[in-house]
């Protein structure tokens, strides 16, 4: 190998070494801000994260054809919540990050016709189809949970509960990470469970 080639393999690998800290820093991480974002709801507004200054707010990565997300909606318990905690005051977002043609994408209508169908409660649906959300947050599954607080800072990111199946019967024993996590921020508390693993299907992102 010439003296000129190694010098431009030695660049290049220590660009790419360089690279690195910066790729592994793009993931939020709990403690500090949460990603800010604008985006277009299921009824054709733009929603900011900004908006809901001085609210807690959850963010629900969702694909109502996954069979991770039917399990929750299928036993009322994704909607108890978002009606438990709406009722609260929490803001809660519903986020579908699939891309056009990918399993669990619809329009503003039809997600609209899902909430319906389903007796959902989200404050609203956000619609995130070039994924530009979902890779902010590193969003990975269906679901995939996130809690801001009201001065912007992730309290909680992962599963939405300890039981990693698409098993119906599994809700009667989960311990719900989300919901655990929301009683002690109305309490004044510190979250005790701040990260878990998220478990579902994958998030169907434009690629």
């Amino acid at each position: 190998m010439s003296t000129t080639r190694r010098i431009l393999l030695g660049l290049s690998l220590g660009s790419a070494l360089l690279a690195l800290p910066f790729a592994a820093s793009a993931a939020p991480q709990v403690g500090k801000p949460a990603p800010a974002f604008s985006a277009t709801d299921a009824d054709g507004k733009t929603v900011k994260l900004e908006d809901f200054k001085g609210k807690t707010v959850v963010l629900e990565w969702t694909n109502h054809d996954c069979p991770f997300v039917m399990k929750h909606y299928g036993g009322q318990a994704m909607q108890a919540l978002q009606k438990k905690w709406t009722a609260a005051g929490v803001v809660w977002l519903s986020v579908i990050s699939s891309a056009p043609g990918e399993q669990g994408a619809v329009d503003g209508q039809g997600a609209n016709r899902l909430t319906q169908s389903r007796g959902a409660a989200p404050t609203t649906v956000l619609l995130d189809a070039p994924g530009t959300i979902g890779r902010a947050y590193d969003a990975k599954t269906t679901p995939h949970m996130y809690i801001v607080s009201g001065d912007g800072t992730l309290l909680y990111q992962g599963g939405i509960d300890d039981k990693p199946s698409a098993n119906l019967e599994d809700l009667k024993t989960a311990k719900n990470y989300v919901d655990a996590a929301l009683t002690e921020i109305a309490a004044g508390k510190p979250v005790s469970v701040k990260t878990s693993k998220p478990y579902g299907c994958s998030v169907k992102y434009a690629s």
